[in-house]
């Protein structure tokens, strides 16, 4: 097992390296560069040569690359001139409330999905099987976007039940506090999310039902809810584990469009606004965050599966 962890940190890390490097190379060669986005149209051509001499953006393209490593690896993301504020400090304010976001969609969604998928699994080829799967895709292809002005229409336009925007507020205290303003923007990133771990949990648990300590699981006489519960479902969620930490890009890219959306103040909007503003510190910054996140989750749910799977445990294989 020690081998297989040694070996997927070490793939973690090479993909961190190409994320940072590509976003880097991407960014810097967008027209007009860093400097024209912080200095704005009206900067003279001295002052730009000025501010990329300052910043080092006159230096070879890999010399670059490699200043903004040690400034990464000392915890310095750079200055959004936009914002007036350092780019950690933004972060700081912003990513706890997307953390919020995602793990209440996600808790949410799991919630839901693990009994439906389950459901349709025990039922397959039957009207419950039909009728959940007819649901799942139609949510799974449903745009955000649509979904979150839907639910508005239905519950704060139609029945004025919930609230349209989401809560504002400097900390998580404040935002929790406002908490009937977070079901809709929970709900619309949950309803997407839950579309495939249902379909997800179907599938797993259908190959389960199939394999031999099913049948033998039977054959000793116990009950069928028992079996499903205690031996097929419990088995069919190693897979999900792994689904978790790959979701991960799909929750905060949800989150963008959620958080704009509801003008939630989080690191989604954030982003968004730094598109508008052409803010390379915030779009590097937040970029590099995201990759490092779902390495990290990849990382985890590629250990709890190595735990908890013995196959792994006993073979070192992914």
């Amino acid at each position: 097992m020690w081998q297989y962890i040694l070996r997927r940190t070490g793939q973690a890390m090479v993909v961190i390296i190409l994320v940072t490097f590509l976003t880097f190379l991407l960014l810097h060669n967008l027209p007009g560069g860093a400097a024209r986005s912080a200095l704005g149209l009206d900067a003279t051509p001295a002052q730009i040569d000025a501010y990329n001499e300052q910043m080092g953006y006159d230096k070879p393209f890999l010399i670059q690359y490699m200043m903004y490593l040690g400034r990464l690896a000392s915890g310095d993301l750079g200055f959004s001139f936009q914002q007036n504020q350092p780019v950690a400090d933004l972060i700081v304010q912003r990513l706890p409330k997307t953390m919020l976001l995602s793990f209440l969609a996600a808790f949410v969604a799991l919630v839901v999905s693990i009994p439906l998928g389950a459901i349709q699994a025990v039922t397959r080829g039957k009207v419950p099987d039909y009728f959940v799967t007819a649901v799942a895709l139609f949510a799974y292809a449903t745009p955000l976007f649509f979904l979150g002005m839907l639910l508005i229409v239905l519950f704060s336009q139609a029945t004025s039940l919930l609230p349209p925007q989401a809560p504002q507020g400097f900390g998580l205290g404040e935002i929790l506090a406002d908490w009937p303003g977070l079901i809709l923007p929970v709900a619309t990133l949950a309803i997407a999310t839950l579309a495939a771990y249902t379909r997800y949990v179907r599938s797993s648990m259908i190959d389960n039902l199939q394999e031999n300590y099913i049948r033998t699981a039977k054959a000793k006489g116990l009950s069928g809810g028992r079996v499903v519960v205690r031996h097929a479902l419990r088995n069919s969620l190693f897979p999900v584990i792994s689904l978790l930490g790959m979701y991960i890009p799909a929750l905060f890219s949800g989150a963008l469009v959620v958080e704009q959306l509801f003008n939630y103040p989080g690191m989604g909007l954030m982003f968004w606004q730094a598109t508008q503003t052409r803010d390379f510190p915030i779009l590097l910054a937040t970029t590099t965050i995201v990759a490092l996140a779902t390495v990290i989750g990849s990382l985890l749910a590629d250990f709890a599966y190595a735990v908890a799977d013995p196959r792994v445990r006993l073979s070192g294989d992914s």
